[in-house]
């Protein structure tokens, strides 16, 4: 069964409370507020790593930003990494070799802050930190292919020998310094981009006043270039809002940045310099590449990139757009690297209209959320919700109208209805083909063009319209179902009752097709769905998008026994939340209602 955080290690985490007794060295295990009414097949191995045959050829590469480790994951960066994970297993659907990178970034002022704060040293810090991402990961169940600790030997030999390359290129250059720095965004700052009192617009804290003796990157250097790729390749950075920001940067002029820290212990020595260490960002985009390699392989650049560099796509949020957009280019062009095809920079999440801050007592705990809820709920929430790219609101109404409608009734219900009146009048046995079934129906063709609506949103990262079209389909299956209403022709019997047999497959056939196209969003939910239409694990395991191809479904196959693959969340008014409830409960438990889940297998 998946392992479940137990209350007072989840609290520790979300909390940031000392971490004296929270050293993770093995997976977690404990009681939890769930059970399991009914083993279910466990989430397949193939949708949580890249294991099928890829017909194509073709490598997609994608990453998320490597989270930074002074404070346990947030959903912001959830946010970001349920995104990436449905684009991953989307481009796995169509055949393409994916390798799906994802980490923590942890060298810098802050991660050595933060440890002392909590009595660690920096190294103990960052095991801790890293190990609560695996875990959120496992429990949201993010299928990545790679996990990179900027901390790992082979990422220092790739960043050392990256800086070597850029300094022999006479990009490096060594010049004090002194500006206005904000520590948290470990950045000096253009003293006409701070608020009132040198604030910092990201983090509303002072900028400080320092000085010292760093290396530089030449950055200036490359600014005409950086103007040509941006106009000659306007994909580049996406959505196009903020190429229009990028463009805007650039155009006023990019100055120089130091790529070295003279107060700053914790980070990867400069090169013949052990006085200084690597300025975190300059290290930290260098894990893009170095995930590429693995460990027992020989550690450099040549054999990092042939591994699949460049990137497809870099999904990062707005506030790092300037390092992605701006700074990795020019230092990629200057170690004569390819770039990468895409950035991508969305918006923030906000609850109940405002801006989350944990002063303002309302955050948002992602740890929380998913075991209150469950990995498939928040997983199609924030897809559906939030339209790609933008800035989007979390309230608990909403959430639970949405989740309500679109999982639990209009596609939830319609399987368990439609498998419960095949039960009872055909034996849970399919009369015939689904093709033969839908000759003549308008269904059918409806079902086709969403279909190829859901594949072109998921193509352009239009997740929400994706998630959109899928509902749709269900949408259709649910008006068939009510205009052909099979319960009243079975009554009739005779060549009605008939005709109610075929409208039975035509359904499932919707729900099969439904199961395939929303599997990037929920995965766990399609295998449910899946499942409960007769095919093993196995068979779902090498399902791709032709599997959105109407004709799936053949007579004679057997259904299995219809139960809820969603339920309903339900407002307990007694106590004033709200919490998943099991219709066909026996008993209601005072303490925590308990989830019908099905068992994960999302391996870090």
């Amino acid at each position: 069964m998946a392992t479940r955080l137990n209350t007072s290690l989840h609290n520790a985490l979300c909390l940031l409370k000392p971490f004296n007794t929270l050293l993770i060295t093995k997976p977690f295990s404990s009681r939890n507020s769930f059970r399991f009414s009914k083993k279910l097949p466990s989430s397949p191995r193939r949708a949580l790593y890249c294991t099928s045959s890829h017909e194509n050829g073709e490598t997609f590469v994608l990453t998320t930003p490597l989270y930074y480790v002074n404070a346990p994951p947030h959903m912001g960066s959830a946010y970001t990494t349920i995104a990436a994970d449905s684009i991953a297993r989307f481009q796995r659907l169509l055949g393409k070799k994916v390798i799906f990178i994802t980490g923590t970034d942890e060298h810098g002022e802050k991660i050595a802050t933060s440890a002392a704060a909590n009595g660690r040293n920096p190294a103990e810090h960052c095991d801790l930190i890293s190990q609560s991402y695996r875990v959120l990961w496992k429990e949201l169940d993010i299928a990545y292919d790679k996990f990179i600790r900027t901390t790992d030997p082979k990422h220092e030999a790739i960043v050392k020998e990256f800086y070597a390359r850029v300094f022999a290129n006479g990009d490096i250059y060594r010049a004090d310094y002194e500006g206005l720095y904000c520590v948290n965004c470990e950045e000096y700052k253009d003293e006409k981009e701070l608020l009132e009192n040198n604030c910092c617009p990201v983090h509303q804290m002072p900028c400080v006043a320092r000085k010292e003796d760093n290396y530089f990157f030449a950055l200036s250097k490359y600014q005409k270039q950086l103007e040509e790729v941006l106009s000659q390749n306007p994909q580049f950075v996406q959505p196009s809002y903020r190429l229009n920001e990028v463009q805007s940067w650039i155009k006023s002029g990019v100055r120089d940045f130091s790529i070295s820290r003279a107060l700053v212990d914790w980070g990867i020595p400069v090169p013949d310099d052990d006085k200084q260490t690597i300025y975190v960002w300059f290290d930290a985009l260098l894990g893009y590449i170095s995930a590429l390699t693995e460990d027992n392989e020989q550690q450099n650049l040549d054999t990092a990139v042939s591994l699949g560099w460049p990137a497809s796509l870099h999904l990062i949020g707005k506030d790092i757009l300037r390092f992605h957009a701006v700074y990795w280019p020019a230092m990629l062009m200057s170690a004569g690297l390819s770039l990468p095809k895409m950035v991508f920079g969305h918006g923030f999440l906000t609850k109940d209209g405002m801006k989350m801050g944990k002063s303002l007592g309302n955050t948002l705990e992602p740890f929380e959320l998913v075991q209150k809820f469950g990995p498939d709920a928040v997983r199609y929430f924030f897809l559906r919700e939030v339209e790609f790219g933008n800035d989007g609101d979390y309230s608990e109404d909403r959430f639970i109208k949405i989740v309500n409608a679109h999982l639990a009734n209009t596609i939830g219900n319609l399987l368990n209805r439609t498998l419960g009146l095949l039960k009872k009048n055909c034996e849970s046995t399919l009369v015939v083909d689904s093709t033969i079934a839908a000759e003549g129906i308008p269904l059918k063709d409806t079902v086709e063009k969403l279909v190829e609506k859901a594949r072109t949103n998921y193509e352009s990262l239009s997740l929400s319209t994706a998630c959109e079209a899928v509902l749709e389909i269900g949408n259709a299956g649910n008006s068939y179902m009510d205009q052909r209403a099979p319960w009243m022709l079975f009554k009739q019997g005779g060549v009605s009752a008939e005709a109610a047999a075929k409208d039975l497959v035509i359904i499932l056939e919707v729900m099969r097709i439904i199961a395939v196209a929303l599997s990037p969003i929920s995965p766990c939910l399609s295998l449910r769905i899946y499942s409960q239409l007769g095919y093993s694990v196995d068979q779902f395991n090498s399902i791709t998008w032709s599997d959105t191809k109407w004709g799936g479904l053949k007579g004679g196959q057997v259904m299995a026994q219809a139960s809820p693959v969603f339920a309903r969340i339900e407002l307990d008014a007694e106590k004033g939340v709200e919490e998943k409830k099991v219709k066909d409960s026996k008993k209601k438990s005072k303490a925590k209602v308990k989830v019908e889940q099905p068992q994960t297998v999302t391996e870090a």
